[in-house]
């Protein structure tokens, strides 16, 4: 059946202050520029130069006082005014031609206020043409007088810049104006409109011909501009972000652009109207256009009646994919996709005004009720326009819904070619899940039962929508995406972490790794100790989240990493010195089958694949993953590392960190740093660690051979003292210390059970000295074995020893 289009009566204006004036200014003037406050409570009404008192009404709805100025003959009124979208209370920002801007706040108590003023062209000599205020920024084209930017002068075409001012709320200044940046200067005279995202420049009247083609598209979240020429088709995209400081010459722009100055007639248009798709623009023969925000352009469709000159009022907007025109008296309905005429309305006045909708999550509860139609003002009240479906279409049943969706989902995933229905769902066993959906909604829970049940969700998402809003309105981005973050991360780990969730959850890491590390950091809570360890108090199902993943040889899909991967990636990319207590804590807990002490790759191997392949990763953290892993292989591996960087203390703590528990591990590491103590002596230095690591059950016989198996080579006679230049031989002064730690137990009784006992169990004293008697000269004869000594030996003494 086909829909229809309904205009119902929101307000006949009498709820709002200053009506009787609201009314007469809606129907006596229809050159009143109307502006609706980002929540729908406040109309601004603003009348052109010149106009008769009072030029400017701000009316509110409810309780609230209106804001009504009158500017005398001789002192210009406001070129344009806007209304501030700070959720707190309302603000108004007015601009005149000289650069005066004021800023006016509605406070705690009755009525407006001046908050504060300021010029925009200090320096004097220019003048304001155009304003527009665009997500939290003040943008406004000013016409400067010959060497007025420190140059000799453009022509005076080219006599025009564009600048921007910041505009960030401040407490009871109500917003604080950031530093003047050009964004482009040696420009001609643009109009400026403003979407919710982006900023139209947008020739006028006094456009130079050759330029009145050409309109920009400057999106300040991109940090680009879009210069775009719609009847050409040709559109080209540079960077422009006052962030860094970029600026254009736009002579020097446009040369860099080919077949932009083309000869082509300017843009013949009659309205501009900027919308969240774009930038709507209606020409003379009744034909709309959309230019998107990336450039391109396309028809919309044509009204039934086109404009007829310049004098005829004309009003565009769109809701729910259709295009709403109101031109003089007529309203015509246009669908956005095919261009085809809805619906056609005659109103019963030419003065009507088409309000932008309000911010996502500033609505009441009336508004709430009307989201997704437009509102049309007038002299008669505020209307909504909408679609209404007739009577008689019948609505289908929550359980119908159930199977329809499930039937398309069960066709997408089906092999065969025969069609389901929604029938053979309802009486096929073998689809239980549509069955049991449609059992629960025939009203086997009550409505305030589920209520109940679903009320945090429900705060939760509201919260999370008033939150998109703030993001919207460009209030305090950073933040704004970091919570936005937190709570997406939060609402993936109540899910189970399977294809599209995952894939999810890996491009948040991705976009916002340290929001999303500390969602999980309250997930897991997470603690740090004294001893530099980490804690958690999360339940054992978090963990069993966190520790699931792929089987042991499969590759995750498409890149997607599993979650212990991801946070482990994201731990190297944030804190890397985190990452092996991370693990570590990791392997502490777990159950079968969840990752770790399960079938499928140990954890520390896991983490390991995360740093890169074998040669290209950090050596500090394999290292540290080695040796936290609590594996054999693992920790002989990171001492065998260590031992090829000669990091001696390194390895010999890394053995006595071990336990009582782990006596052959500690074992093997000991025979590895003894087999380098025999080799050379870079390692006496450390000799009581290695005593301390020494097995308490190691005999000294087993000692001597260990150390007799690892001695290097002698391939001359040993001599008293080592050449020069030449490594120290093994003494048995420092094998002492290693040989009494192997007898640490006390020495047995009974017969001697090793050659070295002597040596082990020597009372470390010497024999006491003989006594001494008087030096006599030894005499050749009477010691004729003395007669074969060399000469060098006559005078020798001796002590007799009686």
């Amino acid at each position: 059946m086909k829909r229809m289009g309904t205009l119902r009566l929101l307000s006949d204006l009498s709820h709002f202050s200053g009506a009787a004036r609201l009314r007469e200014l809606l129907a006596g003037d229809p050159a009143v520029r109307v502006r609706c406050s980002p929540d729908g409570r406040h109309l601004l009404l603003l009348r052109p130069p010149g106009s008769p008192s009072p030029q400017l009404l701000v009316a509110a709805r409810g309780p609230g006082t209106e804001l009504e100025r009158a500017w005398p003959a001789g002192h210009p009124s406001p070129l344009d005014a806007f209304f501030l979208p700070w959720p707190v209370r309302p603000a108004l920002v007015l601009v005149w031609e000289s650069g005066l801007t004021e800023v006016w706040g509605a406070g705690v108590g009755p009525g407006w206020r001046l908050l504060w003023s300021t010029e925009l062209c200090p320096g004097g000599g220019a003048r304001v043409v155009a304003v527009a205020a665009p997500r939290g920024r003040l943008v406004w084209c000013e016409e400067r007088q010959d060497g007025a930017e420190g140059c000799l002068g453009p022509p005076p075409a080219f006599s025009y810049c564009v600048c921007v001012r910041t505009l960030e709320p401040s407490g009871e200044a109500g917003t604080n104006l950031g530093r003047t940046h050009i964004l482009l200067h040696h420009c001609p005279s643009f109009g400026l409109l403003a979407s919710r995202k982006d900023l139209f420049l947008v020739p006028t009247a006094t456009t130079w011909p050759g330029m009145s083609h050409i309109l920009l598209i400057w999106s300040p979240g991109k940090g680009k501009v879009m210069v775009v020429a719609p009847w050409l088709g040709l559109s080209h995209s540079k960077s422009l972000n006052p962030g860094r400081g970029d600026t254009w010459d736009f002579r020097t722009l446009l040369r860099g652009l080919p077949g932009l100055l083309s000869p082509m007639e300017p843009l013949t248009v009659h309205t501009w109207a900027p919308t969240p798709q774009g930038l709507l623009l209606l020409d003379f023969r009744g034909t709309v256009s959309l230019v998107q925000s990336h450039g391109g352009t396309r028809a919309v469709g044509t009204l039934q009646e086109a404009p007829v000159g310049l004098a005829g009022s004309a009003a565009l907007g769109t809701f729910h994919g259709t295009l709403a025109c109101v031109l003089g008296s007529t309203l015509e309905l246009l669908d956005m996709g095919s261009g085809q005429l809805l619906e056609r309305k005659v109103l019963s006045t030419d003065r009507v005004h088409l309000l932008a909708p309000p911010a996502p999550g500033t609505e009441d509860e009336e508004e709430l009720e009307t989201r997704g139609g437009l509102r049309l003002l007038s002299a008669l009240g505020l209307f909504r326009i909408g679609w209404k479906a007739p009577q008689g279409l019948e609505v289908p049943s929550a359980e119908d819904l159930v199977f329809e969706e499930a039937c398309e989902y069960y066709q997408r995933r089906s092999l065969r070619g025969a069609q389901l229905t929604p029938e053979e769902l309802r009486h096929n066993s073998t689809f239980r899940a549509p069955q049991a959906l449609a059992s629960i909604l025939q009203g086997h829970v009550s409505p305030s039962a589920l209520l109940t049940t679903l009320r945090a969700e429900l705060r939760d998402y509201r919260a999370l929508d008033q939150l998109k809003a703030h993001l919207v309105a460009g209030d305090d981005e950073e933040a704004g995406w970091t919570e936005l973050a937190e709570h997406e991360v939060a609402r993936l780990l109540r899910t189970e972490l399977v294809g599209a969730q995952l894939a999810q959850l890996n491009t948040v890491f991705q976009a916002l790794p340290t929001a999303a590390w500390g969602a999980i950091l309250r997930a897991l809570q997470l603690q740090p100790d004294r001893n530099g360890r980490l804690r958690s108090h999360a339940p054992p199902d978090v963990w069993k989240k966190v520790l699931g993943g792929t089987s042991a040889g499969k590759e995750p899909p498409n890149g997607i990493l599993p979650l212990f991967e991801l946070l482990c990636q994201c731990l190297c990319r944030l804190e890397p010195q985190w990452l092996p207590p991370f693990v570590e804590l990791a392997q502490q807990q777990g159950g079968p089958g969840w990752g770790a002490g399960g079938p499928g790759l140990p954890l520390y191997r896991r983490a390991l694949a995360v740093l890169g392949e074998e040669g290209t990763r950090s050596e500090a953290l394999e290292l540290e993953l080695l040796l936290g892993s609590g594996r054999p292989k693992a920790v002989l591996q990171a001492v065998g590392q260590l031992v090829q960087k000669e990091q001696w203390e390194r390895a010999l703590e890394a053995g006595l960190a071990l336990g009582p528990s782990s006596p052959l591990l500690r074992s093997e590491i000991f025979k590895l740093l003894l087999a380098e103590f025999a080799r050379h002596r870079r390692l006496d230095a450390y000799l009581p660690l290695l005593c301390r690591l020494c097995p308490p059950d190691l005999a000294p016989t087993e000692l001597l051979l260990l150390l007799r198996t690892h001695l290097p080579d002698e391939l001359e006679p040993p001599t008293p003292f080592p050449e020069p230049g030449t490594e120290p031989p093994l003494t048995v002064g420092l094998l002492r210390a290693l040989l009494e730690q192997t007898g640490a137990q006390g020495r047995p009784s009974g017969p001697v059970l090793s050659l070295y006992e002597d040596i082990l169990w020597d009372p470390g004293t010497p024999p006491p000295t003989p006594p001494r008697g008087p030096v006599t000269t030894l005499q050749a004869s009477e010691h004729p074995g003395l007669e074969a000594w060399p000469p060098s030996g006559q005078g020798l003494c001796v002590t007799d020893t009686g």
